[in-house]
């Protein structure tokens, strides 16, 4: 461990690792460089966004048996949205990277060449597989990303300017990361999916710590007028940050101090959605709030709604309603085997889908906050696979690939999460205040119909004057019964 002082401010600045080269200052925000036995200044590191990740600076967990801590922390934005990249040093003096996006987690170390052939970073496609090092990947994204912030200590310089070329390939649990920043020669990375718990983490930040945090720089504020409309949009910094107004639809980029205009939108269509923004889900233990919402179109012209999800602790998932009912849809940490969306099978957990459908979605409808940038129009191929009443669904574009597990959700399980914060999913229990009278007469009427029917098929002149007179005796009583309310 090496102890400096900030050639900026001098405050105390810490290397725990003698390979690190770089440290960014708490206090002034210097990026301080090692540069032989002196320190030197490179300028101001931008400060992070804080989002809704548990993880920080300090933070340790266990790895395959191995104690590591949180050191560092690189903040990337790309096209679509924002990601961390954790820095971790292990006890034995190993180190490796802890990636952080919309709450899914890859722990990957570096490795060595060995000669290997990889591919050039222009010919990777998200969802083509091919052969890499010692098996089968499938391409899950190629990102150009750019440096946005950074804090703690780290293995490189990073500042403005500083880009980023990375791949990422998957097979199941395994990931693979193909770093392209310094050149056509990838430095490769080679770890898996994990989860928080799994790494039996301690000293991660508590729900308080999160909520007074997120989503602040400094002089932030949690909510803004739309730039275009003045429309209130409510939001959670840090953890949506593109968000689209639900009056004009322009689209809006968060994450920095400046609110920035992506698009300017026009006046939307009054369009009805069955979860308003903001409503409140109680899932066991968890509050899931409706963060943003749009309308999807196929091929043939039919639309389904989406609805994403989230809770403090960083997880997201969609509930999605179709004319054929709900279902809630969660991203997979575990691709399934193959990952190749081209094939007829495949297999998650031991359990074989069958392929069914293969179709372009297209955004028609979008409104609130999203963890990654959409707009209407936004294009996707989607590939289901079935097994019973459960689907696996990859999503690809020209930048990634997503696969997703989906169960149906029953109305009355929706009703019972949602409780009055969604009103439009409670039904009524009768359509007006008499409905219960009628609905005794409905009934009434077709028992007599049936009963009388054999007779009448007989002889209808015989028995007619007969009907008459029972039909009046039989239905007068509950006509006239007072209506309790009872169905």
């Amino acid at each position: 461990m090496q102890n400096v002082s900030c050639p900026s401010c001098g405050a105390p600045v810490q290397f725990r690792s003698h390979a690190s080269v770089m440290a960014v200052c708490e206090f002034c925000r210097a990026s301080v460089v090692k540069d032989a036995d002196a320190v030197r200044d490179l300028g101001k590191m931008s400060e992070v966004l804080e989002d809704y990740s548990p993880i920080q600076v300090n933070a340790e967990g266990i790895h395959a048996g191995r104690r590591f801590t949180v050191v560092g922390r690189i903040q990337l934005r790309y096209s679509s949205g924002i990601w961390n990249e954790w820095y971790v040093l292990f006890d034995d003096g190993g180190a490796g990277w802890l990636g952080d996006a919309s709450g899914q987690y890859m722990l990957t170390l570096e490795q060595p060449d060995g000669g290997t052939r990889w591919p050039a970073f222009e010919d990777i496609k998200p969802g083509k597989s091919c052969q890499i090092a010692d098996g089968h990947f499938t391409a899950s994204d190629r990102r150009e990303a750019d440096c946005i912030g950074g804090q703690g200590e780290l293995p490189f310089r990073v500042g403005p300017g500083w880009k980023a070329r990375v791949a990422d390939f998957r097979r199941e649990r395994e990931f693979l990361t193909l770093d392209y920043s310094d050149g056509d020669k990838p430095l490769p990375y080679k770890g898996f999916a994990v989860t928080l718990p799994a790494l039996k983490f301690q000293l991660l930040r508590d729900d308080e710590q999160i909520k007074a945090s997120a989503g602040k720089y400094r002089g932030r504020v949690e909510s803004l007028l739309c730039p275009a409309c003045g429309t209130a949009i409510g939001y959670l910094p840090g953890a949506a940050s593109n968000l689209v107004c639900p009056s004009c639809a322009t689209r809006l980029d968060a994450a920095t101090p400046q609110v920035q205009v992506l698009a300017k939108g026009e006046q939307l269509e009054q369009r009805t959605m069955s979860l308003p923004l903001g409503a409140i889900a109680k899932i066991g233990d968890k509050a899931w709030r409706v963060l943003g919402a749009m309308v999807r179109r196929d091929d043939e012209g039919s639309e389904w709604s989406e609805y994403l999800m989230f809770t403090p602790k960083g997880e997201f998932f969609w509930l999605v309603e179709t004319d054929e009912g709900w279902s809630r849809a969660t991203v997979l940490d575990g691709w399934p085997l193959p990952a190749d969306p081209e094939v007829l099978s495949v297999s998650l957990d031991k359990v074989s889908y069958r392929r069914t459908y293969d179709y372009q979605a297209q955004v028609t409808h979008v409104i609130g906050a999203f963890n990654w940038r959409v707009a209407r129009g936004d294009l996707v191929r989607v590939v289901e696979f079935k097994r019973g009443k459960t689907s696996l669904a990859a999503e690809i574009t020209a930048e990634e690939m997503t696969w997703s597990r989906s169960t149906p959700v029953a109305m009355d399980q929706l009703r019972a999460w949602f409780g009055t914060s969604a009103p439009q999913l409670i039904a009524p229990k009768s359509s007006g205040p008499s409905s219960g009278r009628f609905d005794k007469f409905a009934r009434y009427f077709l028992w007599l119909l049936g009963l009388n029917l054999i007779p009448i098929l007989i002889d209808l002149d015989a028995v007619f004057m007969y009907l008459l007179v029972g039909s009046v005796v039989l239905l007068l009583p509950p006509i006239l019964a007072p209506d309790n309310g009872s169905s």
